[in-house]
């Protein structure tokens, strides 16, 4: 009787009960969405830039830091007792004046406008480079670019070469802090570093950067070697060790490929259109087909050059023209690898009547001559091909300066072309 009772006092209170139940229950649910709403999610992490940015960033501060350094040299005043007491190894021709260090100082200027990004400034540039005060020095390059990995991004690049090495260095935000290059002697080893950085960037970089910065690296190196020679300090080491070159065309009726195809001999690259392989094809195989022509000319120069030196110059046009020999041949297996056709060689070339007069400097404008095919190459290539024309494009800089002939800030690569960058002519060039 009881529990009759108590369910039907319980059945009479729920109806007036319920509003109330309703009332609380969509008070608690305010409550809850309240608390979600105060308390914003986090933020997605913004993605890492793209590799080629990361590496034309790097490259940028490190050419303006490196400039400041070199002015700060520049300006310096010269104290010989501080030489004398501290056994500093920089001479007296280290201080402010010398001409070898104001070439740097230029240089690099010019290479941190070629570096610019679209709407970026000088000043946006030097900021930058001040806050990464850390980085004074770019990391200790490997012996090559081939087996180098790039040191921007701290891992594997898809462009690497055979060897799949992960990166072994740091971002330039999380390099060791260190002061700006404060001697010659200093200066010289970072150029020579940040020049190594470049070209092993430039081995798996896009395309277009891949080139600005093989064109940098180049530069640096060769100057890093002149700033050593003008201010008395150790020379660097200034090499790019080529990969071996071996194989054929994948098949007889096989379609030119692309860089990007060369790990898989001769199969498309992923997510390629079949238009977009045949220009990229077309592309590869004619910056092949100009480097054969551009090196059968320079043997020729070599061989009518070679009798009307003599010493030293002809000890070297001879070493140089057995250089060039393995170019020309290197050059061919490589477009027989990518399915190309091979230029014929042809008889003999028309030279100037400025090149019998003066056979040193014609050869030195022969060399200068084919270093924007090599950086038509590195632009166009990947892999091994692109290793291959890096390490080309070094030596013909190295030879150019040998001849006399002043490669340039940005080698192979038409200052021109480049948005806000006015071109410039090298100082001393001789007239072929």
């Amino acid at each position: 009787m009881n529990d009759d009772t108590r369910e039907k006092r319980w059945q009479d209170h729920f109806p007036r009960s319920l509003p109330r139940y309703v009332l609380l229950a969509c008070l608690a649910l305010a409550v809850v969405s309240l608390g979600v709403v105060l308390m914003p999610a986090r933020p997605p992490e913004p993605a890492d830039p793209p590799f080629s940015e990361q590496a034309r960033a790097a490259a940028l501060a490190d050419t303006v830091r490196l400039k400041d350094a070199g002015s700060q040299l520049g300006t310096a005043k010269q104290d010989g007792s501080k030489d004398s007491s501290a056994g500093s190894t920089d001479g007296p021709s280290a201080g402010a004046g010398n001409p070898a260090i104001e070439r740097t100082v230029t240089l690099l200027t010019t290479q941190a406008q070629a570096l610019l990004a679209p709407g970026e400034s000088p000043a946006d540039a030097a900021s930058a480079a001040a806050a990464d005060s850390g980085r004074a020095t770019p990391p200790a390059p490997a012996t090559s670019s081939a087996t180098t990995a790039p040191s921007v991004s701290g891992q594997t690049s898809a462009g690497q070469s055979s060897a799949g090495q992960s990166s072994a260095g740091q971002s330039s935000a999380g390099a060791t802090a260190a002061p700006l290059p404060s001697t010659a002697a200093g200066l010289v080893a970072a150029l020579a570093d940040s020049g190594n950085q470049r070209l092993a960037d430039a081995a798996v970089a896009d395309g277009g950067i891949a080139r600005l910065l093989a064109a940098v690296g180049t530069a640096q190196l060769l100057q890093a070697t002149a700033l050593a020679a003008g201010t008395g300090t150790a020379a660097p080491a200034v090499d790019v060790a080529a990969p071996r070159l071996s194989g054929t065309c994948p098949s007889p009726s096989a379609t030119p490929q692309s860089g990007a195809a060369e790990s898989s001999a001769g199969q498309p690259g992923p997510g390629q259109s079949s238009a977009g392989q045949s220009a990229a094809a077309a592309g590869l195989g004619g910056a092949l087909a100009a480097v054969v022509r551009t090196e059968a000319q320079t043997i020729y120069g070599y061989q009518v050059a070679l009798p009307r030196l003599g010493g030293a110059a002809a000890k070297s046009a001879a070493e140089e023209l057995a250089r060039h020999d393995a170019l020309l041949g290197g050059a061919e297996l490589l477009s027989r690898l990518h399915c190309s056709t091979v230029p014929p060689r042809e008889a003999g070339y028309t030279l100037g009547q400025s090149f019998l007069a003066s056979p040193a400097a014609g050869l030195g404008s022969l060399e200068a001559a084919a270093l924007p095919p090599y950086g038509d190459l590195v632009a166009l290539s990947e892999g091994e091909t692109r290793q291959w024309a890096i390490a080309a494009l070094l030596g013909a800089g190295k030879r150019a300066v040998l001849w006399g002939t002043d490669p340039g800030a940005l080698p192979g690569l038409d200052p021109a072309t480049l948005p806000g960058l006015e071109p410039t002519t090298p100082p001393s060039q001789p007239a072929n």
